[in-house]
């Protein structure tokens, strides 16, 4: 047997073993998520009657708009995923990366403590790709903050078009911070030695606090440096990641408005993008999942501030919150279940940690190599007893003549 099959053999005993070790876990993860979504299906039960009558009354047009609007919402979810990704050398398909993020999406709206749960997710699916735990990091980060200052510019240019046009200054000044705050992310991602020296400083005061050695981390810290150097962050792949993060939020606004339109109510688009900002901002404290109850007490008075009647407004609620949130995740429980729930990958980290753990073994499982056995020299006794052998006389040599 060849010493690649060898360890194909050894990898697939352990993934075997990790199996066999946890194969309980994946069902008691499964039963607690069935749990939840029936006490969570129980509690906005009186919701979903009410949007199902409110669908049979809306035009339907404009309800398949608010869908199509709300998948491309999450269309540019993977866009903003795979830019950043392909600026640290790591090709995603397109298909995988959605199906993740619509995975991502039903842990993060529907399960409690779902943020946490679809981060580490997503962080699991990018090492599988490929990515080191480093580049994962920055990318959901660097993810997060496109996302903050998109749905911030979105609110400020609400409230810019409702009135803040009498002091655009301020507006100005918080987009100068915002584009100042981007290209010190794109310098830092792009020149990660511009920060190794601010790194070291405050290493040094961290251990001289700590009365240790100033060099101590210092490795760690120039290896985590050595990772972020694979990061190519050009200021096009920047500006198309920044750019899929706005789509992202003007779809979302799309869909609200698509709803909104669908329950026969005309809003001003200046009311409708500040509702929503004031929503999604408040949807994102981790009280309810999915921002239950939360969402709908912010976005239904800003609704008919915006210039809606109250009945108008709750249809438009109720048809985007089924449209935008349990249709969305309703999808994504569905990926989640048949893309990842029998996903056979283990986690690099995981795999890693048995790699050392099997190199461990082997190393306390090798024989120690006996030297080889010698054979003792001759004893020169033996040899001096014996002496020369005569040479044969011709009485031998005709013995052996007659033989």
């Amino acid at each position: 047997m060849s010493h690649d099959a060898q360890a194909s053999d050894a990898v697939s005993r352990q993934e075997g073993q990790a199996r066999s070790k946890y194969w309980w876990l994946r069902w008691v993860v499964l039963c607690v998520a069935i749990v939840v979504l029936a006490i969570e299906a129980t509690l906005v039960w009186d919701q979903l009657a009410k949007a199902w009558k409110s669908l049979l009354t809306a035009n339907w047009w404009w309800v398949l708009a608010a869908v199509f609007a709300a998948m491309m919402s999450m269309h540019s979810f993977a866009q903003i995923q795979r830019e950043l990704l392909k600026a640290a050398g790591v090709r995603v398909r397109q298909l995988r990366s959605e199906a993740a993020f619509y995975a991502g999406n039903a842990l993060s709206t529907t399960l409690p403590g779902g943020p946490v749960l679809s981060a580490t997710f997503v962080y699991r699916q990018q090492r599988i790709w490929g990515a080191s735990p480093v580049v994962a990091s920055w990318q959901l980060v660097m993810s997060g903050a496109l996302q903050v200052v998109g749905l911030a510019l979105l609110g400020l240019g609400g409230a810019f078009l409702l009135g803040a046009k009498n002091n655009p200054f301020s507006l100005l000044f918080t987009l100068g911070g915002f584009i100042t705050l981007l290209l010190l992310a794109q310098a830092v991602a792009s020149r990660p030695d511009l920060i190794d020296g601010i790194g070291v400083r405050v290493l040094s005061w961290v251990n001289q606090i700590r009365s240790k050695p100033a060099d101590t981390g210092l490795a760690k810290w120039r290896e985590t440096l050595q990772q972020l150097e694979s990061v190519s962050l050009t200021r096009r792949q920047l500006g198309l990641a920044f750019g899929w993060s706005l789509f992202n939020w003007t779809a979302d606004v799309a869909c609200l408005a698509f709803a909104a339109y669908a329950a026969g109510g005309k809003p001003s688009l200046a009311g409708l993008t500040v509702a929503y900002a004031a929503a999604r901002a408040v949807g994102s404290i981790p009280l309810m999942p999915g921002g239950l109850l939360v969402v709908e007490a912010v976005l239904v008075p800003g609704l008919v501030s915006s210039g809606m009647t109250l009945p108008a407004a709750i249809s438009a609620m109720l048809i985007y919150r089924l449209v935008s949130w349990i249709f969305i995740s309703a999808i994504g429980w569905v990926v989640f279940f048949f893309m990842f729930r029998t996903e056979s990958t283990i986690d690099p980290d995981v795999q890693e940690e048995m790699d050392l753990a099997a190199a461990e073994r082997e190393g306390l499982e090798q024989p120690v190599a006996q030297p080889a056995p010698t054979e003792p020299p001759p004893d020169p006794g033996d040899t001096a007893l014996q002496g020369p052998l005569p040479p044969p006389g011709p009485a031998d040599e005709r013995a052996q003549r007659d033989r």
